[in-house]
């Protein structure tokens, strides 16, 4: 299991560089799918190596929440919030899969 927790992390790096490039230079309309892609890929090894995805939901949410009121900055704010939007177009995917996760786990328990 500790592969598949590197090749997810790998791919979340990936995802990463891509989404501050494409926010950046705005390079085309194919980073959000792109993006997105990865980040069910990500998502899928995420929740079938870990337990615990908690951390990842609160990291998550954080890190969206944060996008409006980074836009504000002057000057750097356009491009803060386009790299941030396009982290969240690469994160979505992976809270999605994790929320699922965990509300199955606490349909199992009851």
């Amino acid at each position: 299991m500790k592969t598949w927790g590197k090749a997810s992390f790998i791919l979340f790096v990936v995802g990463l560089v891509v989404a501050i490039i494409g926010g950046v230079a705005s390079i085309g309309s194919w980073v959000t799918p792109v993006l997105a892609a990865l980040g069910v890929i990500i998502g899928a090894i995420y929740v079938s190596s870990t337990k615990d995805v908690s951390s990842l939901l609160l990291a998550t949410i954080a890190i969206l929440a944060t996008a409006a009121a980074l836009g504000s900055i002057p000057l750097l704010g356009g491009i803060v919030t386009k790299v941030v939007v396009n982290f969240a177009a690469l994160m979505a995917p992976v809270a999605l899969i994790a929320a699922v996760k965990a509300l199955v786990q606490i349909g199992l328990d009851k």
